[in-house]
């Protein structure tokens, strides 16, 4: 049984008391909410947020997200539909393994239909939208460097600046890494497989989280290695990940042996986890939150006890961030720090000290927009949640973007206060296509000057990088492109296939 369902059976008569209570007592605190909404909450709001009718069109509800739904209850408009449901092999073998789609249903028809007419009541016609932010054409003080390398079909998964001044490039299509030195030239690149998304160095070599399968899938492809400095060959840590996006590696333990945090987004199942390394060098796992959607994680002292913890985004269905607060010996305890609607996307967040006050606060982007016919949404952006101390965190900044996927806050003109710069994988591509990368320019008080650099149309931009990449005092921008189509067709995609530019450095000329 999933655990949503589980949750579900054990709260399912809670309601029912409740209002009995209230009744035979001859009280009556406040008025009951519409049927439809009262079931709404109690089934939609177990799994994750409960989602308001007015976040998606009517239109969405109907088609796309309120069968979906309905399929995560046991609800099945024709017998065959559930067998569709199921991918081939272990990967659909591990959904069914964990009830992610109930053979039954688990609530009674007429109180699905009170739902879902409740849903289609009260959702918008159309979602109300911002007007467009108006992007300057030109980068003060960055000048624009192409490389001469050309990918047809860019499918660049990671960019990364390297220490030593060049830069690092993951490209999914190849299945390579390349190392790309100060002129942007490659020096050499490894095979490795499809889908480097993470890297971490230390001194002996490189970390490389690898997915294996770019689509979505919850068969277990993915893989993290450790390629040596100075060798050609990969050492394979962890195999049989369920498409891992992100990792981390530190002693967790105090045991002095190196351990990991894997993100393994997956599609429906997945789930953050812990990975212990015994003295043979091999490791133990331990699933640290079953769920999809683990999008990326930071090691961090949260509580000050001396003992590094885990701060982890997720943004597959039940969206947020959670903190697991470590007792030394590699045992972690979940706590929420941060919850989200499952229509917000989540996309990335970093931490920084915004405002100076030396309390690391969370970046926060959403911005995915890959699970149907991408929609424009008003509340697709970046947000900054400051850090309150003692764990807590309020927004304090809400920038909208369409199909936001990255931000960066960094001071780049160097005048004292935070600029921010950001990627849009889906943006308005009829409005405002030059929103895929905007360097936001903080004129005092987080008020932006918007602006991005001609070439923006060159690629579809999906991940960032920024750092002193060339020691000259000033922060520098790197951004990855990867092709993707474009709904409806405006014919961005067969030029960047054309084009084929897999990265871009953004040089900053202020030293």
């Amino acid at each position: 049984m999933n655990a949503c369902a589980e949750t579900m059976k054990n709260s399912l008569f809670y309601p029912i008391a409740v209002v009995l209570g209230i009744t035979m007592a001859g009280i009556q605190l406040t008025p009951s909410p519409p049927e439809g909404e009262r079931l709404a909450k109690m089934y939609c709001g177990t799994c994750h947020v409960y989602p308001e009718p007015a976040l998606l069109p009517k239109a969405l509800w109907q088609k796309v997200v309120l069968p979906q739904m309905g399929y995560q209850l046991g609800i099945y408009h024709s017998d065959s539909v559930r067998a569709t449901l199921f991918e081939q092999g272990l990967g659909g073998k591990y959904v069914r393994e964990r009830g992610v789609f109930p053979e039954h249903p688990m609530l009674d028809l007429k109180a699905w239909r009170k739902i879902t007419d409740f849903y289609l009541s009260n959702a918008p016609d159309a979602l109300t939208l911002p007007s467009p932010e108006p992007i300057t054409v030109g980068l003060r003080r960055f000048r624009t460097r192409l490389p001469a390398l050309r990918l047809s079909p860019p499918s660049t998964t990671l960019v990364r600046f390297r220490p030593d001044g060049g830069l690092w490039l993951g490209d999914a299509n190849t299945k390579r890494l390349y190392w790309i030195d100060e002129k942007l030239n490659v020096e050499k690149a490894a095979n490795l497989a499809e889908g480097i998304v993470g890297i971490q160095r230390d001194s002996g070599g490189l970390f490389l989280t690898i997915m294996g399968s770019f689509s979505p899938t919850d068969a277990p492809v993915g893989t993290v290695v450790y390629l040596p400095n100075g060798s050609p060959r990969a050492q394979w840590l962890l195999e049989d990940l369920q498409r891992p996006v992100h990792s981390v590696w530190a002693d967790l333990n105090n045991d002095g042996l190196t351990d990991g945090v894997v993100c393994e987004y997956a599609k429906w199942t997945g789930g953050l986890t812990y990975w212990q390394q015994r003295s043979d060098g091999s490791f133990a796992k331990t699933v640290l939150r079953y769920r999809p959607g683990a999008i990326r994680s930071y090691l961090r002292d949260l509580n000050g006890d001396g003992h590094l913890d885990i701060l982890a985004l997720f943004g597959q269905g039940d969206e947020g961030i959670f903190r697991y607060l470590n007792d030394g010996k590699g045992n972690f305890r979940e706590e929420p720090v941060l919850r989200f609607p499952p229509s917000w996307g989540s996309s990335s967040f970093r931490l920084v000290d915004v405002n100076g006050d030396g309390l690391e606060d969370i970046v926060y982007t959403c911005g995915d927009n890959a699970d149907y016919k991408p929609i424009l949404k008003p509340y697709h952006g970046i947000r900054i949640y400051t850090n309150n101390g003692e764990g807590s965190y309020t927004e304090t900044l809400f920038h909208p973007l369409h199909g936001a996927y990255d931000a960066a806050v960094v001071d780049f003109d160097n005048d004292g206060d935070m600029d921010i710069a950001a990627v849009a994988f889906f943006p308005d591509f009829q409005r405002t296509p030059q929103a895929g990368f905007v360097l936001l320019e903080n004129q005092g008080n987080f008020q932006f000057d918007a602006s991005t650099f001609p070439e923006v149309d060159q690629g579809r931009w999906m991940v960032l990088d920024v750092a002193d990449w060339d020691g000259d005092g000033d922060v520098d921008i790197a951004l990855g492109a990867l092709t993707f189509e474009v709904v409806p067709d405006n014919g961005e995609v067969q030029r960047w296939v054309r084009a084929g530019v897999p990265f871009v450095v953004l040089e900053n000329t202020l030293y």
